[in-house]
C-alpha cells in the first residue's frame, strides 16, 4: 500500500473514531495480530480499530470497501484456530469495547453487544433467576462475539445444545457497510430464509455482528456430579458411549493421563497444589453431571452402575466443593498443557460409537511420529480436544507435531467425523475442510462469500482462501 493511502485512511479513521481507539504504533498492534493459536503467518495491521457502536463499523467497513483493504473481525483473541490473523496493511475491528447489554425477562431474551465476556453475559441474567447456557472452557475470558463467530460449545452442551441454539437475532454489518437486523425476540419465526444461521460460526467472513438476541431459560438445579477413574482408555470410552445412549447426563467430560498430570502440576503462589483431587496414575478421568430433579438421583446411579461396569477403579459421586473443583481442573487442562510448549490444537469430533476408534487412532499418531498428543474432550457429544505439544525452537519437533496434527484432521474425517466441533476452522485447519465437506459443498459456500463479500475484503484467508 502506497504510503499516501496509507496516510489518508489512518485520517479518515480519525474522523470516525477518538484518538485512542485507533491503534498504529507497531508495540500497540502487536497484541492484535493473533489469537491463542499464534498463526506464524499473522500479519502486521495499518491500524486496529476499537469501536462502540454498529454507525462506527459501518463506517469503517465502508471506509476499507473503498480502499478494497481487508478487514479482520476480532473478540477477546481466545480463539483456538487462526481465526483472527491480522494481514499486512489491513484494519484489525476489535469489539471489546462494544459493551452493552439489555435483559428482558418476560421474553426471557437478553440483547448484547458482542464484546462482552461470557462469563460477565452469565452473572447479569443470573441476578434475573435466569441463565445463558453456552459455556466455553475460557467462559471467564472469551466474549460472545467470538462465541458467536465460532460457534463455541462448552461442558454443558451435552444436554443444553452450543451457541446457534440460543442466537435468535444479530445486527450486521455487511461488506459494503449495510446494516441488517435478522430475527428477534421470537421463539418461532421462520419468515424468509434462515440467515441468522447463516452467520453464526461464519467466522468473520460474511459479515460483523454488532448486536445479537439470545434466548436464556430458568437457572437449573444444582448439578451433581461423579467422578470416574480408569486404567485404560478404551474403558473410559465404553462408558461413555453406554451414558450417552441411555441418558441425558448435563456434563460428560473427559481427561486422559497427559491432562490430568499437567493440571495436578499447577501450583498456587504458595507452591501448594491447585487441584490436590486428581490421581495422577489414572489413565483417563470421566466426569458425569446431572441436573436431573428425580429425588432418588436416577441418573447418578446409573452413571454410577455404567462406569462400574466398564472397569473404572475408583467412582465417586462428589460433594459440591469437589466437584466444582474437578470442573475446574477440566476447564484448566488446556492452559495446564500449555505450559509445557506450543500446542497444536483442534476440536475434531466423531460419532459417540467412533470415540474410541478416534482415542485409540490419536495414541497411535502420537507414538508413530515420538510427539505429545494430550487428550481431553466433552465426550458425550464426541466433541474432543487433541493437544498436540509442539515447540518454538526446536524445528524437527515442530515439523513432526504438525505431521500429527494434519494426520489427526484425517483420522477424524475418515471416522465420519468434522475438523471443528466448536473453534472454527480459521486458517490453521482451512487445509483439511475440503476432505470433510468435498467439492460441491465448498464451491456453494464460496458463491455465498463471493455475494456477500464480493471483493474479499471480510477476514481473508479464513476459512475460504484469500483472493
Amino acid at each position: 500500500m502506497a504510503d499516501d493511502v496509507a496516510s489518508r485512511i489512518l485520517a479518515e479513521l480519525a474522523t470516525i473514531l477518538p484518538p485512542a481507539a485507533v491503534l498504529t504504533e507497531p508495540d500497540a498492534t502487536a497484541p492484535y495480530r493473533q489469537d491463542r493459536a499464534f498463526d506464524p503467518d499473522a500479519g502486521v495491521p495499518l491500524a486496529v480499530v476499537t469501536p462502540t457502536t454498529t454507525a462506527q463499523v459501518q463506517q469503517i467497513v465502508r471506509l476499507a470497501a473503498a480502499h478494497r483493504i481487508p478487514v479482520v473481525p476480532r473478540g477477546a483473541g481466545t480463539g483456538l484456530s487462526g481465526g483472527a490473523s491480522a494481514v499486512d496493511g489491513g484494519i484489525v475491528l476489535c469489539t471489546t469495547r462494544m459493551r452493552d447489554l439489555r435483559i428482558d425477562p418476560a421474553t426471557r431474551t437478553v440483547t448484547v453487544q458482542p464484546g462482552l465476556l461470557n462469563a460477565e453475559l452469565k452473572a447479569a441474567v443470573a441476578a434475573e433467576g435466569l441463565w445463558y447456557p453456552p459455556d466455553p472452557a475460557s467462559f471467564e475470558i472469551c466474549s460472545i462475539g467470538g462465541n458467536i463467530a465460532t460457534n463455541a460449545g462448552g461442558l454443558c452442551c451435552v444436554k443444553y445444545g452450543v451457541t446457534t441454539d440460543y442466537v435468535l437475532g444479530v445486527e450486521v454489518v455487511l461488506a459494503d457497510g449495510r446494516a441488517l437486523r435478522l430475527g428477534g425476540p421470537l421463539i418461532k419465526d421462520v419468515a424468509g430464509l434462515s440467515l441468522v444461521k447463516l452467520f453464526v460460526g461464519s467466522e468473520g467472513t460474511l459479515g460483523v455482528i454488532t448486536e445479537v438476541t439470545l434466548r436464556l431459560l430458568p437457572a437449573p438445579s444444582p448439578t451433581r456430579i461423579v467422578a470416574a477413574w480408569f486404567h485404560t482408555i478404551d474403558d473410559a470410552a465404553a462408558a461413555i458411549a453406554e451414558i450417552s445412549t441411555a441418558i441425558r447426563p448435563s456434563m460428560l467430560e473427559y481427561m486422559d493421563a497427559t491432562c490430568i498430570r499437567a493440571v495436578s502440576a499447577q501450583t498456587g503462589a504458595d507452591g501448594t497444589p491447585l487441584h490436590p483431587d486428581l490421581d495422577t496414575s489414572a489413565a483417563a478421568l470421566v466426569l458425569g453431571g446431572t441436573d436431573d430433579l428425580d429425588p432418588n438421583g436416577r441418573d447418578v446411579r446409573f452413571m454410577e452402575g455404567s462406569f462400574t461396569r466398564h472397569g473404572a477403579y475408583a467412582v465417586t459421586e462428589t460433594d459440591r466443593a469437589t466437584g466444582e473443583a474437578l470442573a475446574a481442573a477440566r476447564r484448566g487442562a488446556i492452559p495446564a498443557v500449555e505450559a509445557q510448549g506450543r500446542l497444536l490444537l483442534s476440536d475434531v469430533g466423531v460419532p459417540l460409537p467412533r470415540l474410541a476408534d478416534l482415542l485409540d487412532g490419536v495414541a497411535r499418531i502420537a507414538a508413530d511420529h515420538d510427539v505429545t498428543i494430550a487428550m481431553l474432550a466433552h465426550a458425550g457429544d464426541g466433541n474432543t480436544h487433541p493437544l498436540v505439544l509442539s515447540s518454538w525452537d526446536d524445528a524437527e519437533l515442530a515439523e513432526r507435531a504438525e505431521t500429527a496434527y494434519g494426520e489427526v484432521m484425517s483420522l477424524a474425517v475418515s471416522l465420519g467425523g468434522t475438523i471443528t466441533g466448536e473453534h472454527g476452522v480459521g486458517r490453521m485447519k482451512r487445509p483439511w475442510l475440503r476432505d470433510q465437506i468435498g467439492d460441491d459443498v465448498l464451491e456453494v459456500s464460496q458463491r455465498i462469500k463471493d455475494a456477500l463479500d464480493p471483493a474479499g475484503i471480510l477476514n481473508p484467508g479464513t476459512i475460504f482462501a484469500a483472493t
